[in-house]
């Protein structure tokens, strides 16, 4: 698939690409659980960190990646050559790139190591550069240095490990860089450099700094660095550079003493082995390590752990295995075995954006590590299949950001529960966080059947802002806390079930001048930031009103399986069920803020305390009644037909209470956005959602760049969004933007319009994987440009998106509360020659194997299940909707060690 780019390796997922120095942009992830970040290019390039204040080469942006000379370098002086890099950093092999002298060089990759080899005809030297960071519980990356003489006669060489050290916060960068430089107390020791700062440096106050960066080395056997280049200007010399750096370029012998402290320099972990000799055939290694520690570091205890061949070897096979075992939790076996191996690095991205949060990636050069409220939610939709043992917890920790006026914090801290207001504490509320949450729940109650988890009790996080940040308490003080207390001063906890309520009811009532939601500061689109007045997002009032209609069906059903009548609520929150109280007019736009009000006004600055006690189906009820006001609303008041014949539903009003969508002098206006939950919600009848496919496919649908997020709107909207400012067709202006992408597929999946949502599926596969346009190794980027190349790789959330889709809408796994409900919705060109499609997956703490049959070739529409097996013998299962239910209680009784096979038989 990947023309005239990387080729897979085998089954597992590896794959290789020849000359990779000559695409930009590349990198590749390297990550523990210990908290080592790291990104490596073709060229070795690219940063190594623990956090935003703790970067051990220098942080990059993409550009840095091809104009920086700053990498992880070895060199190797050549007798009668002179200088050649290991990584092709030098300026030598730079000049040659688009010459004919070009070296040989291919990079390989897999879960989750770096393979970079390079073969210097001229002098008949290849050397192999192997990357990885171990599943150890140091922060460190590892690299080894192979040298084989493929030549004929004897090559004399001198080798040199050099990685700058950068060793301090990326304010640093621009912010008193040298000044942070003279903060460096350089310890050069028998095994490598360390640099440890005497301060961190911040000028709300400079504090003692402890934490060290590294880099230690050896050759195979363990043997230490024959001497040490630990200062950069002396490492590279008067008009020299790091890609030319005199003391390899002149082979200058190193002069630094061993145990001495170098004060106020730029640091490199410069290390000069011993000069060899190698013979036609032989070959010699080299370790390094690079090493964030908290403290000094403990030299010999890292050179016993990592800096010998032996180690290495052993805990790059100790690495693979664990990143295998990680990833096999889910797996797809298709008809394309291309697609299913790309579809493994897929499922590792959401694995990825939890290490990473949204930062410490070239492409992701902006925020301070963490993750944002929407992020927490969306990432956990995968991994409540990949890591399904935290999700509770992490569920209901994450519950502790939700504050009393239905609105949240924003920005998760590295500690469990630890939350605040916005990034540099600018408030602000996007209005779609809170319809994610019980997304997210439901999924997890569908899965698990732990419809007790509502029931739980949660804190609330409380500062300063009050009434969704539109004001401020100014009796609140931060030695108050960030939980939200009762009047008596006590700590206030509700149940899940209350924070999702205040989620989804709050925005309800909180309309602009058409009688949807307001945007606010945004809604999922970030870049639709400009009409927080009169800026209304119908395309997500779609999505709440979805919400209230689940929250109804899902009370219902907690009634019938735990004989409850009644819920416990905060007393204030009744106003809000205004059907069991003092029903309003829900036209009256004036009625729903005078209520939202009443309810403010309750809330601030706390609340009593007291909770009462509410019928079940009474509640059921008024959600039922306010969803299907808003589904009849949208239907009647936000359906457009253009000139042209088309038809969709609006998504937008702007900051002047203007229609966005439709007809418009410079040309149709159309978003994705606008479409996507009226479709998944149910909003938009069958009919809608064919009419709605025509006008995507007429307007956003782009066979270059696949479709894209909103259609061509002409010139700055000011009153709209910064969005519109980037160029057309970038970003969230008009790129085919893949998070709203997968959820248009996962939309069209759910409300059978199969076909459709197959061809929007394999437009992302499809555009993606072809690496002569896309330049991206195997993986969903963040979005795909005007030119079809794929940006902001590895970490997005529609790669949770994407494993939750193919799972349950293609594959059709899914749970129905705990029981295990099959309703595939496989094309006939997704099963292999045989007739079979597979999928490997965890559910009720089992591996399954589910392996449908179709012996007919059946396309979707023409089969059903006629039989199922367990493990080769029938079971008991029973019809739901399209599909079939197998009774949980049938998987918990099966051992958990094995996998189990269930197979489906399709008949027409």
């Amino acid at each position: 698939m990947s023309q005239q780019g990387w080729k897979f390796q085998g089954k597992q997922g590896e794959f290789k690409l020849t000359h990779p120095e000559n695409h930009s942009y590349l990198y590749f992830p390297l990550v523990n659980e210990a908290g080592m970040m790291s990104a490596i290019t073709p060229n070795l390039h690219g940063e190594i960190t623990s956090s935003h204040n703790t970067f051990l080469m220098e942080p990059v942006s993409v550009d840095n990646l091809h104009n920086s000379k700053a990498s992880r370098n070895f060199w190797v002086h050549i007798e009668g050559y002179g200088a050649w890099s290991a990584s092709g950093n030098s300026a030598r092999q730079n000049a040659q790139q688009f010459s004919d002298a070009k070296e040989d060089s291919f990079m390989e990759a897999g879960f989750l190591w770096h393979k970079l080899t390079r073969n210097n005809q001229e002098v008949g030297l290849k050397a192999e550069t192997v990357s990885f960071v171990p599943v150890t519980d140091d922060k460190v990356e590892l690299m080894k240095v192979s040298l084989t003489n493929t030549g004929k006669s004897p090559i004399q060489l001198t080798p040199t490990a050099a990685i700058p050290l950068y060793g301090r916060s990326a304010d640093d960068l621009r912010d008193h860089r040298h000044v942070t430089s003279l903060l460096h107390r350089i310890y050069p020791s028998e095994y490598g450099v360390e640099v440890q700062p005497a301060l961190s440096f911040d000028e709300r106050g400079h504090r003692i700094n402890k934490v060290t960066y590294g880099v230690l080395g050896s050759d195979a056997s363990g043997a230490a660095p024959t001497g040490l280049f630990p200062v950069t200007e002396e490492f590279v010399g008067e008009g020299g550079a790091l890609d030319w750096p005199e003391a390899v370029v002149a082979n200058l012998e190193p002069n630094t003493a061993r145990g001495v402290t170098i004060e106020g320099y730029e640091a490199v972990g410069g290390l000069r082995f011993e000069h060899v000799q190698l013979l036609p055939g032989q070959s010699v290694s080299y370790i390094v390590a690079m090493i964030i520690s908290d403290d000094r570091i403990e030299t010999e205890r890292y050179a016993k752990d990592y800096l010998s061949e032996a180690c290495f070897n052993a805990l790059l096979e100790e690495n693979k295995t664990y990143w295998l075992e990680k990833l096999d939790t889910i797996s797809f076996h298709s008809g394309d075995q291309e697609q299913d191996m790309w579809m493994k690095w897929v499922t590792l991205q959401p694995i990825l954006r939890r290490m990473y949060g949204n930062s410490f990636l070239p492409y992701h050069d902006y925020g301070r590590g963490g993750r944002g409220w929407r992020d927490l939610w969306q990432d956990c939709l995968a991994l409540m299949v990949m890591e399904p043992s935290e999700v509770r917890y992490l569920l209901h920790n994450n519950y502790a950001g939700v504050r009393i006026d239905g609105s949240n914090a924003t920005i998760i801290g590295s500690k469990p529960g630890e939350f605040v207001a916005d990034r540099n504490n600018i408030p602000r509320v996007w209005m779609d966080h809170g319809a994610w949450p019980l997304l997210t729940t439901l999924l997890y109650i569908r899965q698990s059947g732990d419809i007790d988890f509502l029931l739980q009790p949660q804190s609330y996080f409380r500062d300063s802002f009050v009434k969704r940040c539109h004001d401020r308490d100014l009796s609140w003080k931060p030695e108050h806390g960030n939980q939200l207390l009762s009047r008596e001063g006590s700590l206030y906890e509700g149940t899940i079930l209350e924070h999702i309520l205040l989620q989804n009811i709050v925005p309800f009532f909180n309309v602009g001048e058409h009688n949807n939601i307001k945007l606010e500061g945004a809604d999922w689109n970030d870049g639709l930031d400009l009409a927080p007045d009169r800026g209304e997002s119908v395309a997500f009032t779609a999505f709440y009103a979805s919400n209230l209609l689940e929250l109804s069906e899902l009370l219902l059903h907690l009634k019938k399986v735990s004989n409850m009548e009644t819920i416990e609520l905060a007393e204030e929150m009744i106003v809000l069920f205004d059907t069991l109280s003092s029903a309003i007019s829900y036209e009256s736009i004036t009625d729903k803020h005078a209520l939202l009000e009443r309810y403010y006004d309750s809330i601030v600055p706390t609340i009593s305390g007291k909770k009462l006690k509410l019928d079940i189906e009474k509640v059921a009820a008024d959600l039922q009644h306010k969803a299907e006001w808003v589904i009849d609303h949208l239907r009647k008041n936000e359906w457009i037909v253009n000139k042209e014949g088309f038809e969709w539903f609006n998504g937008y009003y702007n900051n002047d209470s203007e229609r966005v969508e439709g007809d418009y002098p410079s040309g149709v206006r159309m978003t994705l956005t606008g479409q996507v939950f009226s479709i998944m919600g149910g909003i938009a009848t069958d009919e809608q959602v064919g009419k709605i496919v025509n006008a995507v496919d007429r307007y956003l649908k782009d066979d270059h760049i696949g479709y894209r997020l909103n259609s061509q709107f002409g010139g700055i909207q000011q009153n709209l969004g910064r969005a519109f400012g980037f160029a057309f067709g970038h970003k969230e202006n008009g790129a085919m933007f893949s998070h709203m992408t997968v959820m248009y597929a996962n939309a069209l999946y759910k409300r059978g319009f199969v076909k459709e949502g197959h061809q929007v599926l394999d437009s992302i596969y499809s555009l993606s994987a072809d690496f002569g346009t896309s330049r991206m190794y195997p993986g969903v980027p963040e979005y795909i440009n005007e030119k079809g190349r794929g940006m902001y790789t590895y970490l997005t959330g529609s790669a949770s998106w994407l494993l939750l889709t193919e799972l349950t809408e293609v594959y059709g796994v899914k749970g129905h509360y705990g029981d295990l409900h099959l309703e595939p919705k496989l094309t006939k060109e997704q099963f292999d020659q045989e007739g079979n499609a597979s999928v490997e997956t965890l559910f009720a703490d089992r591996m399954l194997r589910i392996v449908y049959h179709n012996p007919k070739h059946a396309d979707f529409g023409q089969y059903r299940i006629a039989s199922i097996t367990l493990n080769g013998k029938p079971i008991s299962y029973e019809e739901h909707g399209l599909g079939s239910l197998i009774g949980r209680s049938i998987l918990e009784s099966l051992p958990k060690d094995n996998t189990h096979t269930i197979d489906i038989i399709l008949d027409v």
